[in-house]
């Protein structure tokens, strides 16, 4: 069974790690805002962890040692989530060790939902998870993974989708102060072409103009996030995902979503995004007014002693960069 991570305030805990640690709490101090209760706000997060499964359980992992993700990468993944009131979690994987040792070092009022295992290939033996601290908002009652109709999987056009998707959408609803949210989770299918994504991006984008009508009716908010595999802004992709009025927020447009995407052409690793409706005179648009997001960059705070390259780094954290979104609740 697993345990929590190691405190970072004992005398076993290498300098070195306790130094990064306090330099990287002061960083997210000032990159994100705090949770707060009055003029209460709502911190919303979604994260591809790398095959996130099992720990080496040492501060710093070996070139011998399998996994590669240790003690101190954990403690930095649990330092970011920690700082959000909700965090959706894409490649979680059978093995759930990692997942159980960050639950068990975060506050007790962290909670998890999570989706089985993806059967098959294609599905990459991989969860979708939700964790949410408990003390800021509560589940609204709803949790379900979304299914395509059998008779839009017999649409006959070329760029349809023809049959479910590989990993299932997973929605949960929430509540925080008066509003009510239902946050869709997914992974879009990567596949040997970027075409083999198309169908996905535009069939999620119709369920979701379909349901977001639904959902408004009763005051509700509906927000998509996750790992859409969009190579760039503008693309085909892109365009499908957004064809039904699917919003980005511009203050989002030029954030990198990969460590391994040059400053100079972040848009070409477009993978990960926070959608919803906006559109003024739209019924599907959100109750919740939007302050800002960004990113959290986590490669220039960690393992500088041990001199790792981004390849390396990415099965320590990660290969992606947590996505997050601030918007300001109702009382």
């Amino acid at each position: 069974m697993s345990k929590g991570l190691p405190t970072l305030n004992n005398a076993s805990t290498p300098s070195h790690v306790r130094r990064e640690m306090k330099e990287f709490r002061q960083k997210l101090d000032e990159t994100i805002p705090p949770k707060r209760d009055t003029a209460r706000n709502l911190l919303i997060c979604t994260w591809n962890l790398k095959a996130f499964a099992s720990l080496t359980e040492r501060w710093t992992a070996r070139s011998t040692d399998s996994p590669k993700r240790d003690w101190r990468g954990l403690w930095a993944i649990a330092e970011i989530i920690s700082r959000f009131d909700v965090v959706a979690l894409q490649e979680v994987k059978g093995d759930l060790k990692a997942l159980r040792t960050l639950l068990k070092t975060l506050e007790p009022a962290w909670q998890l939902l999570m989706t089985d295992v993806t059967r098959g290939d294609a599905g990459n033996g991989e969860r979708l998870a939700f964790l949410f601290d408990s003390r800021r908002i509560k589940l609204s009652g709803l949790a379900c993974e979304l299914v395509v109709p059998e008779e839009q999987l017999d649409n006959i056009s070329p760029d349809a989708l023809q049959k479910q998707f590989v990993r299932t959408p997973y929605a949960v609803g929430f509540r925080s102060g008066s509003e009510t949210f239902v946050l869709v989770t997914m992974h879009v299918i990567y596949g040997k072409r970027s075409v083999e994504r198309f169908p996905e991006l535009k069939a999620i984008a119709e369920w979701m103009s379909d349901w977001a009508l639904q959902i408004t009716e009763w005051e509700q908010n509906l927000m998509l996030l996750g790992d859409f595999n969009i190579d760039r802004h503008g693309s085909l992709l892109w365009q499908a995902f957004s064809s039904t009025g699917l919003t980005i927020p511009s203050f989002l447009d030029n954030v990198p979503r990969s460590i391994f995407a040059k400053k100079s052409k972040n848009l070409e690793k477009y993978y990960d995004q926070i959608a919803w409706f906006e559109t003024t005179s739209d019924d599907r648009r959100l109750n919740m007014k939007v302050l800002g997001g960004g990113h959290v960059e986590f490669v220039s705070q960690f393992y500088k002693d041990a001199g790792l390259t981004k390849a390396q780094l990415q099965h320590r954290i990660s290969d992606h960069y947590p996505l997050w979104v601030e918007f300001e609740c109702r009382d």
